[in-house]
């Protein structure tokens, strides 16, 4: 696999399109089961799911290819914990390098556009992230995350990417088994509009700590599954936000559902908003706030993708 340097294609590029919703997408398919353990980690060994996993990925390069823009994409790894490999029946298998194999070459068939297109390693807290509750202390972190991030780091992907994190020792503990790979990572939090995460810590405090414990520290942060009314809230709040903040934290992927996760957690139906709202709002960042990398999380899919795009390359 040849790795593009992220920290390049970073200071490279004025803005970045990230993918939408997947895994959502892929609940919604009534013929296909989404693994208890692995959610959709282990899709790539079964042709009609790998052929839908595909299909979905597809879709996002073809609009980043097609607006011209630089392409955010991450392996469907979100789950792929040791833990819950082996839980699956699948402890033999490399489901985190297989799947970066699969999508890598995704990615170079694409030809001239692939070197506008990164993939990233992804992964997630232990628990539900939802629930800061459930988040695991530093030592605890460190220990249960260094197994995956070091399969993706051998694996060869760009760059690691830690998302939908509700807490602050969990990410904290994360970070240094990221860190320990020697490879670039992003640390992406769910927040809420006071500027803080899940757990209450506030965004400045969080930020300021982790860069100051974890050497080498995150390349950067972003906001996932996050409505982007309320990480404008978070992101601009007098108290628990900073310009320190604003400087670290340079993406958000977005819900279209301006709710908090407890009420998500709660609803029994999609909530969807509209692709042209969508687009606006979630574009509106990058020109307010500078955010560079945007893109969608639960609620969206190729419309709102599209829409985002349009509104990234005509400034409207």
């Amino acid at each position: 696999m040849n790795q593009i340097s992220f920290a390049n294609f970073l200071q490279s590029s004025p803005c970045i399109l990230g993918e939408g919703a997947v895994i959502e997408r892929l609940r919604r398919n009534c013929d296909l089961e989404l693994d208890p353990y692995l959610v959709n980690s282990a899709f790539i060994y079964e042709d009609a799911k790998r052929a839908a996993l595909e299909a979905i990925y597809r879709q996002y390069l073809d609009i980043g290819r097609a607006f011209g823009l630089p392409l955010l994409m991450s392996t469907p790894t979100w789950r792929a914990s040791r833990e819950r490999i082996e839980a699956a029946g699948y402890a033999g298998a490399d489901v985190n390098g297989d799947n970066v194999r699969v999508f890598d070459a995704v990615r170079k068939s694409y030809g001239e556009y692939a070197e506008n297109v990164v993939v990233c390693g992804l992964m997630s807290c232990r628990g539900d992230a939802y629930s800061p509750a459930d988040a695991l202390e530093i030592d605890e972190a460190l220990e249960f995350h260094a197994w995956q991030a070091e399969k993706l780091a051998e694996a060869g992907v760009d760059f690691l990417l830690a998302a939908t994190l509700p807490a602050f020792s969990e990410a904290t503990g994360l970070a240094l088994a990221l860190a320990a790979t020697g490879r670039s990572y992003v640390l992406s939090f769910v927040v809420r509009p006071e500027g803080t995460l899940l757990d209450g810590a506030p965004l400045k405090e969080v930020i300021a700590a982790i860069d100051a414990a974890v050497t080498p520290r995150p390349l950067a942060y972003l906001v996932n599954c996050t409505h982007a009314s309320i990480a404008r809230a978070a992101l601009t709040h007098e108290v628990n936000s900073s310009s320190l903040v604003r400087q670290r934290i340079i993406g958000l992927l977005a819900n279209t559902a301006a709710l908090s996760p407890e009420e998500l957690n709660e609803s029994t139906n999609l909530v969807e908003e509209d692709p042209e709202t969508f687009g606006q709002t979630v574009a509106g960042l990058h020109r307010d706030l500078g955010l560079k990398i945007l893109g969608g999380c639960c609620g969206t899919d190729d419309r709102h993708i599209r829409s985002l795009a349009a509104q990234l390359t005509t400034g409207g």
